[in-house]
């Protein structure tokens, strides 16, 4: 109904009939307290798309691994999450948000265990993705729980609520890695989780009602398997393109070209399928389309981007884990301070405006990044990473909350698994696209520096894969006696060099990338939320029963 909470839902244990108006038109009487408990639990997951990367050095070092191997690390965890996201919603309509919620979070903490005692980058990378798998349950699960809960009057503070943890745990994640990594090895980075959700259980068990939906869709374990993919063999061709540099051998083209094709046979499965895992229906409503499009592209270079923050705060600036991790915290107060507020600022100048001055400042910060230099003054970087940080805010919460109102109450858990979704395929494509562009930059600059050096040939494939990768080559033949102190210097100065031109042509990109959004918004986005058509006085549920006369389902 369009004062309460949808037709199609069950609601707590603990409320009997009479219950019903009320909690129809007032929301949950301990909803703030369960949205607590619910950010607490999002919390763990989100951290751990960004709390890994000030720790990729250590690992890079402790495992040998390449720059490849650790960006398959990230973007294991972040496919493997996207692709679940769809099918953990359903089971949530299905069996209970609540109950998917305890599923999720133990199975994450056995994957944590498992990625904190890894041996080898293959490991890693097999329990990131094990990881990813339980993670997908969490942020649809919470958003589709906040909207049951909450009251349409307070459903937007809500989200902005949600949207702000989301936000500040990305940044926070860089300094809570530093703070442990400056004290324990890199898999406590990992172990971090435990504690955290042994708390989330504790408060999911007490105050968390179950919810689910009597209605609930039917698994696609077709369209899982044909998303999952093609979703790896596109950026996977993307990944060795970068690598190899040979983008039109048949290892990169035949892998690219599948890959899209089995995208494109999903989203014709998922047409036809009687019960599709993305409902399609969900792009008709223009707020919904454009925010989601803009969503992906701006994550897409956040995350593509952190992956070069990390190696020009510990290597070319010199920072301990904890300091780089700490040098984002101006990235998390911009957040913080802005995505709470700006829905006061979308009631006064509208969310196109908003998210419009948002992304603005986002792609005005990647221009700013991309004139950085190793000796660019701290204050400076602080500032720029604060207005970065103020932008995303202004960013996401703002288009979270156009795209979840927008979409029709009964389909609240599908529109948003299929957000965060195409928000976490974006990241890893901008994960893959932008390590790529950042790998060949590397490569073809460090070669020219090579040019006439007396180097091995494994010492140089080393050389040229990473800053990171060079710097460890480096220091491991000073100590050898291979090479002189002074030659060291100089091949370590190279080496910088090759990386601020790869770290310039990944911020230009992401500005880029920022300003198509922009544009997807100020042409696109409505100016006014008229496309929240269930909020009308009078409309059918999806059974045809007038919703005017609807009641939520309480147990």
């Amino acid at each position: 109904m369009p004062n309460g909470l949808p037709q199609d839902e069950e609601v707590g244990p603990e409320f009997d009939a009479d219950d019903r108006a009320a909690l129809a038109q007032e929301g949950h009487p301990r909803r703030w307290a369960i949205l607590g408990v619910l950010i607490t639990g999002l919390l763990v997951v989100v951290l751990d798309n960004t709390i890994m990367n000030v720790a990729l050095k250590t690992i890079q070092e402790d495992l040998n691994a390449t720059q490849g191997e650790l960006v398959w690390a990230i973007n294991a965890y972040i496919l493997v999450f996207a692709a679940m996201l769809f099918t953990w919603g359903v089971l949530g309509d299905r069996y209970g948000r609540k109950r998917i919620l305890v599923i999720g979070f133990i199975g994450f903490a056995i994957a944590s265990a498992l990625c904190g005692f890894s041996k080898t980058p293959d490991q890693l990378i097999a329990a990131r993705a094990l990881m990813g798998v339980f993670g997908a349950s969490v942020m649809p699960v919470t958003l589709a729980i906040i909207t049951v809960i909450f009251p349409p009057k307070e459903r937007g503070r809500a989200i902005g609520i949600w949207a702000a943890a989301v936000g500040g745990a990305v940044a926070l994640g860089p300094v809570l890695g530093g703070l442990l990594l400056e004290w324990f090895w890199w898999g406590s980075v990992f172990l971090v989780n435990v504690p955290i959700i042994i708390l989330g259980l504790i408060g999911i068990f007490a105050i968390v009602p179950e919810t689910k939906n009597p209605h609930p869709g039917k698994l696609d374990i077709i369209g899982l398997l044909l998303s999952i993919t093609g979703l790896i063999l596109v950026v996977y061709a993307i990944e060795h393109g970068g690598d190899t540099q040979e983008w039109l051998s048949p290892a990169v083209v035949g892998p690219f070209v599948a890959g899209v094709a089995i995208l494109v046979l999903f989203v014709f499965q998922q047409a036809k399928s009687p019960h599709p895992s993305m409902d399609l229906s969900l792009f008709k409503i223009r707020s919904f389309t454009v925010s989601v499009a803009m969503l992906a592209l701006v994550f897409g270079a956040m995350m593509g981007s952190f992956l070069f923050f990390t190696f020009y705060m510990q290597v070319v600036r010199g920072y301990s884990p904890l300091k780089a991790g700490v040098c984002t915290l101006p990235f998390a107060i911009g957040q913080v301070l802005a995505a709470p507020r700006s829905g006061k600022m979308v009631d006064r100048f509208g969310a196109r405006v908003v998210v419009s001055v948002g992304i603005t400042l986002t792609g005005l910060s990647f221009l700013a990044i991309a004139m950085f230099k190793p000796a660019t003054p701290l204050w400076l970087v602080l500032l720029v990473f604060f207005i970065f940080g103020f932008g995303m805010g202004n960013v996401v919460a703002p288009a979270t909350t156009r795209m979840t109102l927008a979409v029709p109450p009964a389909k609240a858990g599908a529109g948003s698994a299929m957000q965060n979704t195409l928000r976490q395929v974006g990241s890893s494509f901008g994960v893959a696209i932008l390590s790529s562009i950042g790998a060949v930059a590397f490569k073809n600059a460090m070669i020219g520096h090579l040019n006439g050096l007396q180097v091995p040939p494994q010492a140089a494939a080393a050389l040229e894969d990473s800053v990171g990768a060079a710097y460890e080559v480096i220091g491991r033949a000073v100590s050898q006696g291979l090479i002189s102190p002074a030659q060291a210097t100089v091949l370590q100065d190279n080496a910088v060099s090759s990386f601020m031109h790869s770290f310039t042509l990944v911020a230009i990109t992401g500005a880029v990338m920022a300003l198509v959004g922009l544009v997807f918004v100020l042409l696109w986005l409505p100016k006014d939320p008229e496309e929240a058509h269930w909020t009308s006085t009078h409309h059918e549920t999806e059974d045809g029963t007038p919703d005017a006369v609807a009641q939520p389902v309480v147990d």
